[in-house]
């Protein structure tokens, strides 16, 4: 082989390599990091067809053909597929690490190839295997080390109080609102954004948690058996919050009885003190166990606000908040409940729900070109979409509403949402191609829009609304679902 082949044959190869890895850690960084889950749960499975496999096996077969089919074909496909991507990846310290890893080690291979006695074709199997395995080894020592930090530093500060939230439905907001309320007398501090991995709560502990915290409320998310049980043996919280549970994630757990016996695994928390489970979990009694929702009475929401009445300890609250959606008011009962135990006064509580801010992308509405926004991009549940229908009904002018539908849910609750779609909407704009099909068949409004991805959602909503229009966004999933 000519030393310039040679050259060409060495970077096409490193190169290469490089972008199957950063589509790698791409789709891991999606999934948790779970390889299990890109391969057999992904959403768009041609993906792999198309960037991964394909490229793969022309590797091996098309000789000096590949380079034909690298620079012109590969290349400007890995390139526009990772422009159009609205979830791109993040360059934390475990991707860089990944990265600087499988660079080394196919420098080492194509080096040690070429001085050898050169290659016709260096390996792309081994530099990405060994890539994988080594991160998986490097981050699972690191973990443990991160942990027992997090646990350390935890268990110094002796006074702190820790509230631990799950659920399906509503446990951001529980978390925002408790945060809120008992920041208005305590020193607290929340897990950030939507923060809800032992791995995301450990980094926290390690990096934000302040020692004069008084207060620390943490969110618990799972995709499987045993996650919320090994955020709750980590956090040992006095205190935990069960949401509404549902069938959010049910492809994940299978069954409403998995998911439920999931979240109950907070209840194993070696200093549990005080339970609140929201009625839809159990109604098995348990001496910590306070349940709550159905509580709340003569509640008035609308896009103005919330005004509801609480039932607690045999007297009346009289609650407003500028908190947008009738379901959000169980969910600031249980905050209201948490603060009468940490000894906030009535009178204290009820100030502090007046100047509750709304989470960020649910049900947060912005007023711009004369046209209202209502923003629920964060919000995937039934309970939720449905309510900020019910809201925009209310609205005089036009209404329009984008969103992919329910993700991970049942074709029988998307059909509930379209019907609910059907009685309110003038315009309905369909981003993704998860639920197109079952949208477009049974969509009976006069002007529905199909989008394959949000990339002309720009354009479409310039060209298809105006001013006095109400427009809601519910639901915005990443376009890789």
């Amino acid at each position: 082989m000519e030393k310039y082949e040679l050259f060409a044959a060495f970077v096409t190869n490193v190169v290469f390599v490089t972008l199957l890895g950063w589509y790698l850690i791409t789709n891991l960084q999606w999934y948790d990091y779970k390889l299990e889950r890109v391969i057999l749960k992904h959403h768009k499975p041609l993906w792999h067809i198309l960037y991964f496999i394909i490229p793969f096996i022309a590797y091996y077969t098309t000789g000096k053909f590949f380079l034909i089919f690298f620079i012109f074909a590969y290349i400007p496909g890995i390139f526009i597929w990772y422009k159009k991507l609205d979830k791109k990846l993040v360059l934390t310290w475990r991707v860089k690490r990944f990265l600087i890893l499988l660079v080394s080690l196919t420098l080492f291979q194509d080096v040690l190839c070429t001085l050898k006695d050169g290659c016709a074709t260096y390996g792309v199997f081994m530099p990405l295997a060994l890539a994988y395995i080594g991160s998986y080894i490097i981050e699972k020592f690191l973990f443990k080390i991160y942990k027992k930090e997090a646990k350390k530093k935890l268990q110094s500060m002796k006074d702190l109080r820790i509230v631990c939230i799950t659920g399906s439905y509503g446990k951001t907001s529980i978390k925002n609102f408790v945060a809120q309320i008992l920041a208005s007398k305590f020193n607290v501090y929340a897990t950030p954004r939507s923060v809800n991995t032992l791995g995301g709560i450990m980094a926290d502990v390690n990096n934000s948690l302040k020692e004069d915290t008084e207060i620390y409320v943490a969110e618990a998310g799972a995709r499987e058996n045993g996650d919320i049980y090994a955020i709750t043996t980590f956090l040992e919280p006095q205190t935990v919050v069960v949401a509404k549970v549902g069938e959010a994630h049910i492809e994940y757990f299978k069954s409403l009885k998995n998911i439920i016996a999931t979240k109950l695994e907070i209840m194993q928390s070696p200093r549990l003190e005080k339970a609140y489970i929201h009625t839809s979990v159990t109604d098995e009694p348990h001496e910590k166990v306070t349940f709550f929702g159905n509580e709340i009475q003569n509640v008035n929401a609308t896009l103005e606000g919330t005004d509801f009445e609480l039932e607690l300890d045999g007297e009346i609250l009289k609650l407003h908040t500028d908190i947008l959606g009738e379901f959000q008011t169980m969910n600031i009962a249980v905050a209201v409940r948490i603060a009468k135990d940490f000894g906030m006064s009535n009178a204290q509580i009820i100030e502090a729900v007046k100047t509750l801010e709304p989470v960020e992308h649910r049900l947060q509405i912005i007023k711009a070109g004369g046209k209202i926004i209502l923003d629920d991009g964060y919000n995937g549940n039934i309970d939720g979409m449905l309510e900020g229908i019910r809201l925009c009904s209310l609205h005089q002018g036009r209404k329009v509403i984008v969103t992919p539908g329910l993700v991970e849910s049942s074709d029988a609750l998307n059909r509930k949402l379209i019907d609910a779609i059907n009685e309110v909407f003038d315009i309905v704009i369909v981003t993704g191609a998860l639920n197109a099909a079952l949208f477009d068949k049974h969509l009976k409004v006069k002007n529905k829009i199909m989008l394959r991805d949000k990339s002309a959602m720009v354009d479409v909503l310039a060209n298809q609304t105006k001013a006095g229009d109400i427009i809601l966004f519910a639901n915005d999933a990443p376009n890789f679902i």
